[in-house]
C-alpha cells in the first residue's frame, strides 16, 4: 500500500461525516465552495475523502454553531483560533449546570456516561408515567436536550453517546405518543404535518412538538427530516393537512431557513398554516404567513386555540 493510498484509507465519506458531525451533505458542500473548508481529498472513484483532523475541526466549528456563532465566522478560522473561541465559549459553561433544571437531569448524564442505555432507557419511561407526556417534555426531555448538548460541545461526551442519548429519547417518546394518540380525529382539531426540510437532519424537536400536539387532540403526520418541498406540499394535500409545522436548528445558515420557508409558504395553499418553532436565530426574520412558535407550551396553547378557517 502506497502512502498516499494508506491516508485515504484513513479517511471518512461525506455521508459518513454527515453522521458523524450531523452538518448536513449539501452544508459541506457549500462551505467547501463558500470557505474553502473543509478541504477533502478524492478517493479512487472520485468521491470527497475528508481526513481525520478535519472531521475533528467539523465538530469542533459544530459545537459552536450550536452555541449561537454563524457560519461565516467560524468555519473559515484556523485551529488556534477555534479553539480559543471555543474556550472563551464554554469554559465559564459549568456554573450554568448549577441551575435547578440542569440539575434534576444530571442523574441521567451520568447513566449516559456510564453507557448504561437499559437504566436510562427505563427511568425516562418511568418519569412519562409519573409526570404525564407534557410535563416530561417541557420538564425532563428539554432540560435534559440542553445538557447534552451542553456536555458535547464541551468535549465532556462522545459523538457516539449522543447519538445513544437520541436513540433512547426518540424511542421513548415513540412509545408515549403512541399511547396518547387518539383512535378517532375530533374535528375541532387540527391535522399537522411534521417535518424537517433539507439541510435539517435533526428531528427530536419534532418528536418533542407531535407529543404536545398529540395531547392537544390533533392527528399528527410525521415525515421526518430533510423532505423536499415538493414532497411536504405533496404530502399536505394528500393527507388534508390543516397545519404544517416545521423544526429548526441553530446549525443552519439564515438562507437555509428563510428562502425555503418563504418558497414552501408560497406553495401551499393559503388554508394551510405554516408554523415553525427551534432554535435557529433566523426564524425572528420569518416571512409573511409562517407563525413562528416560541415554545412548547405556545405550540399547544396555539394547537388547542386552532379554528378551522371559515369557522
Amino acid at each position: 500500500m502506497t502512502e498516499a493510498s494508506s491516508a485515504l484509507a484513513a479517511t471518512l465519506g461525506i455521508a459518513a461525516v454527515e453522521r458523524d458531525t450531523g452538518i448536513a451533505k449539501d452544508t459541506l458542500r457549500v462551505w467547501e465552495r463558500r470557505y474553502g473548508f473543509p478541504r477533502p481529498a478524492r478517493d479512487a472513484a472520485g468521491d470527497r475523502a475528508y481526513p481525520a483532523e478535519q472531521v475533528e475541526h467539523l465538530r469542533r466549528i459544530k459545537r459552536l454553531l450550536d452555541a449561537g456563532h454563524r457560519p461565516a465566522k467560524v468555519v473559515g478560522m484556523p485551529a488556534s483560533a477555534l479553539d480559543a473561541l471555543l474556550k472563551d465559549t464554554f469554559g465559564a459553561s459549568t456554573g450554568s449546570a448549577a441551575e435547578p433544571a440542569l440539575r434534576a437531569v444530571a442523574p441521567y448524564i451520568e447513566l449516559l456516561t456510564r453507557h448504561q442505555a437499559d437504566a436510562l432507557h427505563h427511568a425516562l419511561s418511568l418519569d412519562v408515567l409519573r409526570l404525564g407526556l407534557a410535563d416530561f417534555v417541557v420538564d425532563v426531555v428539554a432540560p435534559l436536550n440542553r445538557a447534552v448538548g451542553e456536555a458535547w460541545m464541551r468535549g465532556d461526551l462522545q459523538v457516539h453517546e449522543e447519538h445513544l442519548y437520541t436513540e433512547i429519547i426518540q424511542r421513548v417518546l415513540r412509545a408515549a405518543i403512541a399511547a396518547a394518540s387518539r383512535a378517532e380525529l375530533d374535528p375541532r382539531h387540527p391535522r399537522v404535518l411534521l417535518a424537517t426540510l433539507p439541510h435539517e437532519p435533526h428531528t427530536l424537536g419534532l418528536l418533542m412538538a407531535e407529543a404536545m400536539m398529540v395531547l392537544e387532540g390533533c392527528r399528527c403526520i410525521q415525515l421526518g427530516a430533510q423532505v423536499p418541498l415538493s414532497d411536504i406540499v405533496a404530502a399536505a394535500s394528500a393527507h388534508a393537512a390543516d397545519v404544517v409545522a416545521l423544526s429548526f436548528s441553530a446549525v443552519l445558515t439564515s438562507a437555509q431557513v428563510l428562502e425555503p420557508l418563504a418558497a414552501l409558504r408560497a406553495q401551499l395553499p393559503a388554508s394551510v398554516a405554516l408554523w415553525a418553532g427551534g432554535g435557529s436565530a433566523a426564524l425572528a426574520r420569518a416571512p409573511a404567513g409562517v407563525d413562528v412558535v416560541a415554545d412548547f407550551a405556545t405550540l399547544a396553547r396555539r394547537a388547542r386555540e386552532w379554528t378551522r378557517p371559515g369557522r
